[in-house]
């Protein structure tokens, strides 16, 4: 247990360090702020989410302390918690137990065959849920309404341009000012997922992770997000916050989605030989010019609708095992 609290205090300070770094200004605490989570991820993963969660509590007091009550809350909402509780979904299992009738017996034994882990498309829409709650709550203290909220978006990107002795128009402010929540909530949907995939690689390489690596090409979302996102869209069309909220849950879920369709990507293009160049060209494109991910959404929901990845291994079954 002693081991266990150390351990927890040392990933709390690392995640602190980290998140507190953005205080310097500099270009390098940007690129390690996205990273905050990553030494909370890897304990839960490591060690379990008691660890982590006595890391993130650790960390958030301390944060409290030197810096103020805001920036204690701030990372408690923000990195800890969905650090704590995406770490603890990675291992969440639970045994498939089979009844077994002895021949001529009357009761059944119940004996447990293997363990089902937490599907990655469940995982996913955590973190989408994750990402949509932490900009909300980030956004509502800018303002209480929608209006409030961007107009203080507005002076801030004024005050940005006016600093590199840059002007735009308003219907271009406007534009810039609509799309910010949308990228702030796509951003740190990205960096949730990141900063897991990493946690379990760590995890993986140093034999500390617990549940076989998952199928990833695999991944599926639950048949109702598909309702929740037809949903979120409409609400979108109205006003206030709940048109707000909408639109972040909206981009959360096309993100989740954009990575099922990344699933069936990898699996339609097994069969080909140029595999690799085609993945690689694929993602090269959506890196640098980003919008060509809404093709990656459309197959993601498509084969939500269609079953692409099941038709896929219809036709192909897989190999008989070799006797």
């Amino acid at each position: 247990m002693i081991a266990i609290i150390l351990i927890a205090f040392a990933a709390g300070a690392a995640s602190a360090l980290i998140f507190a770094s953005i205080i310097s200004g500099a270009m390098i605490s940007l690129l390690l702020f996205y990273l905050a989570p990553l030494p909370l991820m890897m304990v839960a993963i490591g060690w379990g989410p008691l660890c982590a969660a006595i890391a993130g509590i650790a960390a958030s007091l301390g944060l409290g302390a030197m810096f103020g009550l805001s920036y204690g809350v701030a990372f408690a909402v923000a990195i800890a918690l969905p650090g704590w509780w995406l770490g603890h979904l990675a291992l969440l299992g639970r045994p498939i137990i089979a009844d077994a009738s002895a021949e001529g017996g009357t009761m059944p034994e119940r004996e447990v065959t293997e363990l089902e882990w937490y599907p990655v498309g469940r995982i996913l829409l955590w973190i989408a849920a994750s990402a949509v709650l932490t900009t909300f709550g980030v956004l509502l203290t800018l303002g209480s309404d929608s209006a409030a909220i961007a107009a203080t978006l507005k002076r801030g990107l004024v005050h940005l341009l006016s600093a590199s002795n840059a002007k735009a128009e308003d219907s271009v402010l406007d534009a810039l000012v609509a799309m910010m929540p949308i990228c702030a909530v796509t951003g740190v949907f990205l960096v949730l997922t990141l900063n897991l995939w990493l946690a379990a690689k760590v995890g993986a390489m140093s034999g500390r992770l617990r549940r076989p690596w998952p199928d990833l090409k695999s991944a599926t979302l639950p048949p109702m997000t598909l309702a929740a996102l037809c949903v979120a869209a409409a609400l979108c069309f109205t006003s206030g916050l709940t048109a707000l909220l909408a639109k972040l849950a909206t981009s959360a879920l096309m993100m989740a989605y954009a990575f099922a369709g990344f699933a069936v990507l990898h699996t339609l293009t097994l069969a080909l030989r140029s595999r690799a160049f085609w993945l690689g060209s694929t993602y090269a494109v959506v890196v640098l010019f980003v919008w060509p991910a809404l093709g990656m959404v459309v197959l993601g929901v498509a084969d939500a609708l269609f079953g692409f990845r099941q038709r896929y291994w219809r036709s192909r079954p897989p190999p008989l095992p070799v006797p």
